[in-house]
């Protein structure tokens, strides 16, 4: 795992969180073809992990990497992979019962959830840091409100809060896991994607879909590859990079380059209707990071003795 310190720690960290949220974003981009080809979630969602896994499995043999982990370190990867396996089921779930819309807002909580379990393990987040938190909250709100009258499920929003509950463990067990501090984020990615496949699998089972069901076409496999590699693998392994560099609740911020790029494939590519709340909503949240990173450099060069 490559050192990093000082300002080009914190730098690097706000890239690889700004390159996570952005790729994340690329959902629609390669998700909403497969739906609308009628290829179930539960299927698109076991193959961007699977695809996702034997990609960078090759990539790490064709480097030399070492796949050795011991017991206790799977048993925290294979945590880490059920957490980010259960964030898009529980995602999934919800649009069953609530609009997208409301999903959405729900599950942008994680930042709150990441600052709550943060505060319990005794880590403080600054002030600057909290604000930030609540404007890209609103800011999500206004990109997610479409004039529509949610219909409030409560079995719906409580799958989106627990969507928005598991990304926020995942991205605390990975800063905070004494037991996996050593190992690259290749490596954790690899194995978080394997476990996360063979839970994607035994739901396809449980429920009795047939995996191959709606594929077959050769663009819903190029779909299927896209969808492996950006808003999986390397969201994936750019997240990993900015927790453990600056940290599970500035990176969760940064988060909101995810709706922004969402809304912006939609309306370039899909030709969805750019709405006022969307362009308030998008200045807002990147007020928001600006804000926080901008507050970040200040306190850092406060901090350098003159």
């Amino acid at each position: 795992m490559q050192v990093y310190s000082g300002q080009k720690r914190t730098f690097w960290g706000f890239v690889a969180g700004a390159v996570a949220g952005i790729s994340y974003g690329l959902n629609p981009l390669f998700g909403k073809p497969l739906i609308d080809g009628g290829v179930p979630v539960l299927s698109m969602l076991f193959f961007r992990y699977a695809i996702s896994a034997v990609i960078l499995g090759i990539w790490i043999l064709f480097h030399h990497g070492n796949f050795r982990v011991n017991w206790r370190e799977c048993r925290i990867l294979f945590v880490l992979g059920m957490f980010f396996a259960g964030s898009s089921i529980f995602l999934f779930e919800s649009y069953k019962y609530i609009p997208a819309g409301l999903a959405t807002t729900l599950l942008y909580l994680y930042p709150v959830f990441v600052a709550v379990i943060m505060i319990f393990l005794r880590v403080y987040p600054t002030w600057q840091v909290m604000l930030s938190i609540v404007i890209t909250i609103v800011g999500v709100v206004l990109l997610s409100c479409s004039g529509e009258n949610y219909s409030l499920h409560w079995g719906g929003m409580i799958m989106a809060a627990m969507s928005a509950l598991s990304y926020a463990f995942f991205l605390v067990v990975v800063n905070q896991s004494r037991q996996i501090k050593h190992i690259s984020e290749m490596l954790l990615t690899f194995y978080a994607l394997i476990f996360g496949s063979v839970i994607f699998l035994g739901y396809l089972l449980w429920e009795g879909i047939p995996v191959m069901q709606g594929i077959d076409q050769t663009s819903e496999v190029f779909c299927l590859a896209g969808l492996a590699v950006f808003p999986t693998m390397i969201s994936m392994l750019t997240i990993s990079l900015s927790t453990r560099l600056i940290g599970p609740t500035k990176t969760s911020v940064l988060g909101a380059f995810e709706p922004i790029t969402a809304i912006i494939v939609g309306t370039v590519v899909f030709s969805e209707p750019l709405t006022v709340n969307v362009v308030v909503g998008i200045t807002i949240c990147i007020f928001a990071v600006l804000f926080m990173i901008i507050s970040e450099h200040r306190s850092r060069q406060q901090d350098i003795p003159s």
